[in-house]
């Protein structure tokens, strides 16, 4: 059974739902250990001055460079006055449109799940936000750090989705992208979109995977099992000139038939 990793109580108003919180995503990362070449033992890493004197860690204090080579130390009693309060809390401040909150403000997703006592008002959020179309907009106190987010329900469950703050989102604006206007041949836009529609086919996560996390498993693998190992030049792709588009939509197309014929076989 999953574990919560957080408790408390979701305000809307005045309905207090008891809510607890569970990941949502996993680090599927593979971790090394920083070794000695020739010994293997493990390397570890020590504070040192820029004249290689280490420095012990009661002398260690945190500084903010407001120009080069000047520093506002900051005293880890005066971060701690810092933080926010801890609180079991999850207010909702207000409702806003499913689609009015962006890809780029999505950080981070968590399930959440009613406690024992809170599933009835959990069920009866979860619909009012179905039928409504709505997201709720809240704040959360999470590892000790306070977050903006977003419950918005799928399916049976509601997630809580944590939000970027808004000036942690950088500027679209000198992007080298086209114009609204820019002038497009009606064959080459009749073609995308034959294109789009001939590859439009459900979602299916497990279809994908990370090829770099996979390959570097195998590696591993092999070289525990002492097999000898070659690498293969992967080839690059060149992106298709302005010229050449009709060409490769046709080609694209082309192929696109070609396996759907095959899978159909």
């Amino acid at each position: 059974m999953a574990r919560a990793i957080w408790k408390g109580i979701l305000k809307v108003g005045a309905l207090d739902t008891a809510v607890k919180l569970y990941a949502a995503v996993e680090d599927r990362k593979v971790h090394f250990h920083v070794l000695q070449g020739q010994t293997r033992s493990r390397v570890r890493q020590r504070m040192v001055r820029d004249t290689g004197e280490e420095v012990v860690r009661e002398n260690i204090r945190k500084g903010y460079e407001i120009e080069p080579g000047t520093f506002v130390i900051v005293e880890n009693e005066e971060l701690e006055r810092l933080k926010p309060p801890e609180s079991r809390h999850l207010e909702t401040t207000r409702f806003v449109p499913t689609q009015a909150i962006g890809n780029e403000w999505y950080e981070r997703p968590y399930y959440l799940g009613p406690d024992a006592a809170g599933t009835h008002s959990y069920a009866l959020l979860r619909e009012a936000l179905k039928r409504a179309g709505k997201v709720a907009v809240t704040q959360i106190v999470l590892h000790e750090r306070e977050h903006l987010g977003i419950i918005k329900p799928e399916g049976r469950v509601l997630f809580l989705n944590l939000l970027y703050f808004a000036d942690e989102i950088a500027s679209s604006r000198g992007l080298p992208i086209p114009r609204q206007n820019e002038t497009l041949d009606d064959d080459e836009i009749a073609m995308a979109e034959q294109l789009v529609d001939r590859m439009t086919e459900s979602f299916t996560p497990e279809k994908y995977q990370d090829d770099y996390r996979h390959g570097l498993l195998t590696l591993i693998d092999k070289k525990r099992d002492g097999t000898r190992l070659r690498n293969k030049p992967q080839p690059q792709p060149k992106p298709t000139e302005d010229g050449d588009l009709v060409e490769m939509l046709k080609a694209s197309l082309d192929r696109v038939a070609g396996r759907q014929k095959r899978l159909a076989a």
